[in-house]
């Protein structure tokens, strides 16, 4: 099955996302699709100094993104439990609000 509907990931407040996982699990689709959905070329085009890096272990370790914004403030999920959808809707509120910081801040 395809990826939730095709929302616009914008990656401007990011500095890194990490995504770990073990393909071997069956928990891990909605990490995978959230790796798919910052990986891809038109958000990556939103912030080309954004590492996204994906770590693919065999440990049956718990899937987790572990977000770094510019800031320095880290957001850390882990997949087991939430769905793509959930997932992509924390980052991007978080992602959101720091937008709307800098931009605040910037006007100072």
């Amino acid at each position: 099955m395809a990826a939730p509907r095709k929302a616009s990931v914008i990656l401007k407040t990011v500095k890194k996302i990490s995504v770990q996982f073990c393909p071997f699990e069956s928990n891990v689709r909605s990490t995978r699709e959230f790796l798919a959905m910052v990986g891809s070329e038109k958000a990556r085009a939103t912030n080309m100094n954004c590492e996204v890096t994906s770590i693919v272990k065999h440990d049956k370790s718990e899937p987790v993104v572990d977000v770094t914004y510019v800031d320095g403030e880290r957001l850390l999920m882990k997949g087991a439990k939430l769905t793509s959808t959930e997932m992509l809707s924390a980052f991007q509120t978080r992602c959101r609000a720091k937008d709307t910081q800098t931009i605040a801040g910037g006007k100072k």
